[in-house]
């Protein structure tokens, strides 16, 4: 029973269920992209990760569709194995196009690569550097690599003067990673890329960028953080996700031949997974093709994120700074962050509110994030009923 005797004890969502007030696994019934279905009611969403609004496109449906029928629903293998289609290279080779890159290689979802790829690169003696605001993926995927004896270092948030600090410190004849979100998927905020660049060329260390935040967002037609600062030819790797711009799931890894096919013959989350479905790859690749055709859509996402942060800021709200498509609203405390949320929810806007510990004290907040399919109706929509349950609760 011992093992248990934490679960028995975990009583937080059931406390925060009984005040009517719990946020999280609310099943959506029907899902139109800018606007969903919950509990029969028709919602605005601003919590989406659906950037391009392409989940339900025609074509990346179709898409699916045909996979489904021409390779059934699995592939019924890893990778390494009997799990390769030939949908699986033409994506590889796409993205790989795509980011000017040698070689992509797929995994199963975007957090199973960082999983896959930090523990794989470093090894005893050597050293991951770390973000302190980076995704769970990176700080699971570190944990894992400092398993197999590597060491983990971690430099205050974006704060590239402390990054010197730390890996100054480190030998020098030692192999550093130094890891980062492009786009970090609490604050919204850019890495400052060109500095990290710097401080990694003077001590001779690699780097890792997870785009998963950033592909369709920023960069030139939506390439991610490295296009953004001009810095393609200059970064290590590059990792992202298919779940967000790309409606669909998995995840991907680019970067110089010879390290992808290290990683597709040392990777245990690629080799003992099982492979990407037809479904996801064939619709990826759909997603793919209307990003390349219609850049105009990442043009028109940062502009609706734009119009809701100055709307915000108007307003009165606390937001953060950033050129993103996420708009983080602080309300600085967990109870007042839950009855936001239910407001809100209740008015029919969905947002995602961040509490303690997964956000600092003080930095409790609805993260609202937008898409390209957002019209200027849905977007005055979030803000009146933002400033309506604002000026309620006191916030504003």
């Amino acid at each position: 029973m011992s093992l248990f005797k934490k679960c028995i004890e975990f009583t937080r969502a059931d406390d925060i269920k009984a005040l009517g007030l719990y946020p999280y696994f609310r099943p959506i019934e029907e899902n139109e992209g800018p606007v969903v279905q919950i509990e029969g009611r028709k919602i605005v969403m601003a919590g989406s990760n659906n950037y391009l609004g392409l989940t339900a496109h025609p074509k990346v449906k179709e898409a699916a569709i045909k996979a489904v029928e021409k390779y059934g629903t699995g592939c019924s293998g890893s990778r390494y194995l009997t799990g390769t289609l030939d949908l699986h290279i033409e994506l590889e080779e796409r993205m790989a196009k795509f980011f000017n890159a040698e070689s992509v290689l797929l995994y199963s979802t975007g957090f199973q690569t960082a999983l896959g790829v930090i523990p794989a690169l470093v090894q005893k003696g050597d050293y991951v550097v770390s973000d302190k605001d980076n995704h769970a993926c990176i700080v699971t995927g570190n944990l894992i690599a400092k398993g197999s004896m590597a060491e983990m270092v971690r430099y205050k948030h974006n704060d590239m003067n402390d990054l010197e600090r730390v890996i100054s410190k480190l030998p020098a004849n030692a192999g550093k990673l130094i890891v980062s979100d492009g786009v970090f998927s609490t604050g919204g905020e850019i890495v400052d890329l060109p500095r990290l660049n710097e401080v990694a060329k003077k001590y001779n260390a690699q780097i890792l960028i997870d785009d998963a935040h950033s592909v369709g967002v920023i960069g030139k037609g939506g390439r991610g953080t490295a296009s953004e600062f001009g810095l393609e030819g200059e970064i290590d790797l590059g990792m992202g996700t298919f779940s967000k711009t790309f409606a669909s799931l998995g995840g991907f890894v680019y970067g110089p031949e010879r390290v992808i096919n290290y990683l597709k013959h040392s990777s245990p989350a690629l080799i003992f997974s099982a492979s990407p479905t037809p479904a996801s790859v064939a619709a990826a690749l759909a997603a793919l093709d209307i990003l390349e055709a219609e850049p105009e859509r990442v043009t028109k996402l940062i502009s609706n994120a734009s119009y809701v942060r100055n709307k915000f800021r108007e307003a009165g709200f606390t937001v953060t700074d950033g050129r993103t498509a996420i708009v983080p609203v602080i309300v600085g405390d967990d109870a007042l962050a839950f009855q936001m949320w239910r407001k809100l929810y209740d008015n029919g806007v969905f947002v995602n509110v961040f509490i303690s510990p997964g956000v600092p004290p003080g930095r409790q907040m609805m993260r609202t994030s937008y898409m390209s399919a957002h019209e200027t109706e849905h977007l005055d929509y979030i803000v009146d009923t933002f400033k309506k349950v604002g000026s309620e609760l006191g916030i504003i």
